[in-house]
């Protein structure tokens, strides 16, 4: 059995492959983007880790329709037709059996050209709101998977499966550290009995919170420990911070990496008092999941407002703070910081009621549902 996965939502894309290679004589290829953004060559995260967990994976070349006009953007409008193209030389290639889309540019060609050549297609809705891609996906999927009841996408075709989270993230009784590093770090939450706060922009960083955190570093390090996940991008924010961490008072109170193991991750959850990030649906529910309080700073400019709408939602449930980019400064951020460190027991509290939005089994479910869907057809 051959399954297609697509999107670039990587981080529920990865826990839905590894519970689909639990299931013998699954095999599963994955069409992506090779770098992070136009008009930057970083390396995407999927381009690298799926390799490694015995992923085929097969970079797409192909545009997106932008909000503002950019250099980028007749370069990109133009790129739509051989990105459709090429998604159908892969799947008439690979031959798979189904395909499951996680949104973005790159599943839009892959699900129309499936549903050209008749193969069955299920996408994914992480998030309270569908952005265009999945919008558009989902007038030729069989099935829509999303994780909010109240999400309407493709009502008469939709189901509730919750947002797959890594069975590493969550399942760290017992597990070894990837880095030393941030073991160490982690251990001197009790030896010096300092909050741990981790900061993070995502799988593709931010650029805009790298900087004002690397304004503060010195400030925020004598009353908290600090991981950051800064991404990699044309930026180098990560060789910056890097380079200022030598001049801290206290170094050893600042770990920072462009990406951390999903491992490590989940220690690092179990241990924070405090998540600064953008407004993101998965990292929302992780977050959710540990009871995690968070400072979110949504990303403007996103379709439909998603992050913002995602930010409040979370907001309500007792998990989020906002900080608009609007207001982000390095000063802001650090008052911001300091102020929930002073409330951090009642913000804990608050947290702890957001687990019960949280679907536990969803990658589980999500790749049954994808199993089915083959089941279906070959009844047909």
């Amino acid at each position: 059995m051959k399954i297609l996965v697509t999107g670039t939502h990587f981080t529920p894309a990865q826990a839905v492959i590894e519970e689909l290679q639990k299931w013998n004589g699954t095999k599963i290829v994955y069409i992506g983007r090779k770098f992070t953004r136009e008009g930057d060559d970083s390396s995407s995260a999927e381009s690298q880790v799926l390799p490694k967990m015995g992923v085929k994976f097969l970079p797409l070349t192909t545009g997106r329709l932008q909000r503002k006009f950019t250099i980028y953007t007749i370069p990109s409008i133009l790129k739509i037709p051989f990105g459709f193209f090429q998604a159908l030389y892969f799947l008439l290639r690979e031959q798979p059996e189904v395909v499951l889309s996680f949104g973005g540019y790159v599943a839009v060609p892959t699900v129309f050209a499936a549903w050209l050549l008749s193969v069955p297609v299920i996408i994914h809705e992480q998030t309270l709101v569908s952005g265009l891609a999945n919008t558009i996906s989902s007038w030729f999927a069989d099935k829509v998977a999303v994780s909010f009841p109240d999400n309407t996408l493709a009502k008469s075709r939709s189901v509730l499966t919750g947002n797959p989270m890594r069975q590493e993230l969550i399942s760290t009784d017992g597990v070894s550290f990837h880095e030393q590093e941030i073991k160490e770090v982690i251990s001197l939450v009790h030896k010096e009995e300092l909050p741990l706060i981790l900061v993070t922009g995502g799988n593709q960083g931010s650029h805009v919170i790298n900087e004002a955190l690397g304004e503060v570093l010195e400030e925020l390090t004598e009353q908290a420990l600090v991981i950051h996940q800064t991404g990699d991008s044309k930026f180098q924010d990560f060789a910056k911070l890097e380079a200022k961490k030598n001049g801290l008072k206290h170094p050893q109170r600042y770990v920072v990496r462009k990406w951390i193991e999903g491992s490590d991750m989940g220690n690092i959850f179990k241990n924070a008092g405090l998540v600064v990030a953008r407004a993101g649906a998965n990292t929302l529910l992780e977050l959710s999941y540990f009871q995690v309080p968070a400072l979110v700073i949504p990303l403007p400019y996103i379709s439909r407002d998603e992050q913002n709408i995602n930010a409040k939602f979370f907001q309500r449930a007792g998990l989020a703070k906002i900080l608009p980019q609007s207001e982000l400064s390095g000063k802001r951020l650090l008052e911001d910081i300091t102020q929930m460190l002073k409330d951090l027991p009642e913000l804990k509290r608050e947290a702890s009621r957001a687990k019960s939005l949280v679907i536990p089994d969803a990658a589980k479910r999500l790749a049954l549902e994808t199993l089915t869907l083959i089941r279906q057809r070959e009844i047909a």
